[in-house]
């Protein structure tokens, strides 16, 4: 999406050539292939754990981290080069959005109109916003010291990562969209008198 919006803004004119369907396909396959590698390697190293400490984990899916607790094992060199890489993988994409950002944003900042400006930032902030939440409570639940540890806590952090930024997904591409943002609207006034 941060590519998308930076050709969009920064090079409106090569758009069609820059984003064509064979880019499409190929950043969606970098995206699957990489987010798979990263899969069966965590897959593999967690099922290769002993666990000695029971087998249910405090959250509504099993992490990592979760089974980790779980394990009794000393082998958890396999497990930390897998987190390197995943967090080499998360940091190659977060600085690539990042640059992407700062260049839309440079050249918001030099467009005369104040209509164009709000348009582009009307584009690109919700998406910066899922970024970001999903970016800052991921972080925050797996480099958080152990004396931090809440269940509750820990439940309430990977709802807000796994399951916020997939599901605001669809209403943020969307609400530029006349129809929806009517739609919520009627909808809205239609539940506050309702509860009038």
């Amino acid at each position: 999406m941060a590519y998308d919006r930076y050709v969009a803004i920064c090079k409106p004119l090569h758009y069609g050539s820059l984003v064509g369907s064979r880019a499409c396909v190929q950043m969606a396959a970098a995206a699957w292939a990489s987010g798979f590698l990263d899969a069966v390697l965590h897959t593999a190293n967690t099922f290769s754990l002993p666990l000695c400490r029971g087998n249910a984990v405090d959250q509504f899916f099993c992490e990592i981290p979760q089974i980790l607790k779980l394990s009794c094992s000393h082998a958890y060199l396999r497990e930390i080069l897998s987190l390197v890489f995943s967090v080499f993988l998360g940091f190659g994409c977060f600085v690539f959005i990042v640059l992407s950002y700062v260049q839309i944003f440079k050249a918001v900042l030099r467009m005369p109109s104040e209509q164009s400006k709000h348009k582009a930032f009307s584009t690109c902030l919700p998406h910066l916003a899922v970024v970001s939440l999903m970016v800052s409570t991921g972080m925050f639940a797996y480099l958080k010291p152990p004396s931090v540890f809440s269940p509750t806590v820990d439940l309430v952090v990977a709802f807000l990562y796994s399951v916020v930024p997939p599901a605001l997904n669809p209403l943020i591409y969307s609400m530029r969209n006349k129809d929806l943002k009517y739609g919520v609207k009627r909808l809205f006034l239609y539940m506050l008198l309702k509860h009038q």
